[in-house]
């Protein structure tokens, strides 16, 4: 049985003869020397075939392997500072496992269409390859956020018998013989935790059933809420801006190989630090009708809106104090101005829109019932969440952050269905 190395761990054999497992990428050849462009998931590296080096076996062997051919490939570890990582494989032997044949993404240019039909070969290419490295790190880093701050992971249910905001753009199933849909958010349930741990955050998947086609919205997503007892609006903002500037400064430390890749300025991602801009609601109003937009003050932000207030920054920046008018019935209205609420929405730079929505949450019972009144909410259905108010009261705030919008930001990518493995999006359910 032979023992494999990776082409992440290959430094470690320098000067010596290894076998690896992997895929050909590419190849080349130049007379008596052919190029193999090798991967195998960790990385990429050049085996180098010289023909008098290796026998009329492996040199025939060599020339018969196509694109994804899979082998096993033996050979000696050399430095190559040229080389993406660093070293280069003397190839002595070849061993095919399968020799592919008509693979059907080709180096040329392909539609969209054509390649989120075969999303699950298009993965295996250079640069989507990356950006699953760069995602995989930004969830690493998110964790390593609230894990370092003594923030609890708690799982909400993925089936739920109501809506989190009062919306309909929820996919509607049977639990047995009741009503159930699949969840838009797990934050009311992790209000519940919060009042237990203290300090939560959930990370888990979530869905729209709105039928959008922008290249900001996604079907199925993934959402990262955590939820904090004790802790008001402003305190909230603290957390939001150190909790991106880690991400960010994670990403540009981990994947800065990946991150140039796929041509991403890293210099836009190094100005990523706390604290970032704030802005109210009534000054973008004001900002966005100076600019030539016509939107009177009580209408929600689109996405011509956001990109114009984002321009103004190198930085997200926060948009506070939105009217309550339009915002969630959870939302704690300002003390000082009741008709706008105590919340933000994070815009990232570069017209990536809104990354981050978050708000000090509603802890008066009194208060709580009489929004369910006027947003007509079930009482019957949110009970267990009405008795978070009035056994234990306490003033609490959180956010929500969607990871493929924020994936898409730091990438820097067009459309966020280049940035989770198997994008569901409005009429794609394959593969």
């Amino acid at each position: 049985m032979r023992t494999l190395t990776t082409i992440k761990q290959i430094g470690g054999h320098a000067g010596q003869s290894v076998w690896m497992g992997g895929w050909i990428n590419n190849k080349r050849s130049s007379g008596k020397i052919q190029f193999l462009q090798l991967r195998d998931g960790t990385g990429y590296i050049q085996g180098v075939i010289v023909k008098s080096e290796v026998s009329e076996e492996v040199w025939n062997t060599a020339k018969s392997l196509t694109q994804e051919s899979s082998v096993y490939v033996k050979g000696i570890v050399r430095e190559e500072p040229r080389s993406q990582s660093g070293y280069e494989l003397t190839v002595e032997d070849i061993e095919v496992i399968q020799l592919t044949e008509e693979y059907p993404i080709t180096p040329k240019e392909h539609g969209v269409d054509y390649l989120m039909d075969r999303r699950h070969l298009w993965l295996r290419t250079p640069k989507q390859r990356a950006i699953m490295v760069i995602r995989a790190e930004i969830i690493r880093a998110i964790q390593r956020f609230f894990d370092e701050r003594d923030f609890t992971l708690v799982d909400p249910p993925i089936l739920t018998p109501s809506s989190c905001e009062g919306t309909t753009n929820l996919f509607h199933t049977k639990y047995f013989e009741e009503d159930a849909y699949l969840t838009q958010s797990g934050q009311l349930y992790m209000e519940a935790a919060a009042m237990a741990l203290g300090k939560v955050y959930s990370f888990g998947p979530t869905f729209r059933a709105e039928k959008s086609k922008t290249r900001r919205h996604l079907i199925e997503f993934w959402m990262i809420e955590p939820e904090m007892a004790f802790v008001d609006h402003e305190e909230n903002l603290r957390v939001q801006e150190q909790f991106i500037s880690y991400v960010v400064q994670s990403v540009l430390t981990n994947c800065r190989k990946e991150l140039e890749a796929i041509g991403r300025d890293v210099s836009k991602l190094e100005a990523i630090q706390a604290p970032f801009p704030r802005i109210t609601y009534d000054d973008a109003i004001k900002f966005l009708n100076e600019q030539g937009f016509d939107i009177p003050w009580g209408e929600d932000f689109g996405a011509p809106h956001e990109t114009a207030i984002a321009e103004k920054y190198d930085k997200p920046v926060f948009i506070t104090h939105y009217p309550a008018s339009f915002k969630a019935f959870y939302m704690k209205p300002d003390p000082n101005r009741p008709e706008v609420v105590l919340c933000a929405d994070m815009i990232a730079p570069e017209g990536y829109g809104e990354i981050i929505g978050g708000s000090q949450r509603i802890d008066d019972p009194e208060l709580l019932a009489e929004r369910f009144a006027e947003h007509e909410l079930s009482e019957e259905a949110y009970q267990w969440y009405l008795d978070l108010r009035k056994y234990g009261s306490v003033p609490h705030s959180g956010f929500g952050l969607g990871l493929e919008r924020t994936v898409a930001w730091i990438c820097g990518l067009d459309h966020v269905r280049e940035t989770i493995p198997f994008p569901r999006m409005l009429y794609r359910l394959y593969p």
